[in-house]
């Protein structure tokens, strides 16, 4: 029997990526998040207007989305209260949040040039995509949150994780996300069911 409740969060499980921009002084800023979806090229992401990593998306208009594996989830859980806002903002650190000016290092990752954008490339993560902002949507006041529209420009993946035979294919029975489900962190199991869906991308893939 279904119960109708007041639900205070909407996390039914996403991916958890580390997005990382520079701060306005040329330091690297690093912030896990969990609120996206994906369309062709283009990724959407929702974020607080008041967090560094939105203004220094609004000053630079770049990115790095750094997809961390499931064994990644330690470094991942070292960013959860850390801020590049200093001062911290009064709701950030009513919710225990700390100034930190380097979250790589407190995270054990290691920062590597990208290819076009001036934000760095998280070493470890298996996946990681250099993106520049195409436009950015805020919510209805009094709200904070905004939403970013992402165009990915390069993909770079750890070639552990393509599929046999396949050059642009990664296989999802190789590639084991960090999955943030109603703020804990879970990641896949094996697949359940071969799915008719993806035998046209496949072959596309292939044409490519």
């Amino acid at each position: 029997m279904h119960k109708t409740i007041d639900s205070k969060i909407f996390y039914f499980g996403t991916p958890v990526i580390l997005i990382s921009t520079r701060n306005e002084d040329g330091t690297p800023n690093l912030t896990p998040i969990s609120s996206s979806w994906w369309l062709n090229q283009s990724c959407m992401i929702g974020m607080s207007s008041n967090s560094q990593t939105v203004q220094n998306l609004l000053r630079e208009r770049q990115c790095v989305l750094n997809m961390p594996s499931a064994d990644l989830v330690s470094s991942v859980d070292k960013l959860a209260l850390l801020t590049a806002r200093n001062p911290v903002p009064d709701y950030k650190e009513d919710m225990g949040y700390v100034y930190e000016r380097n979250k790589f290092e407190i995270a054990n990752l290691s920062p590597i040039d990208s290819r076009s954008v001036n934000a760095p490339l998280v070493k470890e993560c298996p996946i990681q995509l250099e993106a520049y902002v195409e436009n950015i949507h805020p919510f209805d006041e009094p709200s904070a949150l905004v939403a970013i529209e992402l165009k990915m420009v390069h993909t770079h993946v750890d070639e552990e994780l393509l599929m046999d035979g396949e050059k642009n294919y990664i296989d999802p029975e190789k590639w084991k996300p960090l999955i943030m489900n109603f703020c804990e962190f879970f990641s896949l199991g094996p697949k359940l069911h071969p799915s008719r869906l993806a035998e046209p991308f496949l072959a596309k893939s292939r044409e490519g």
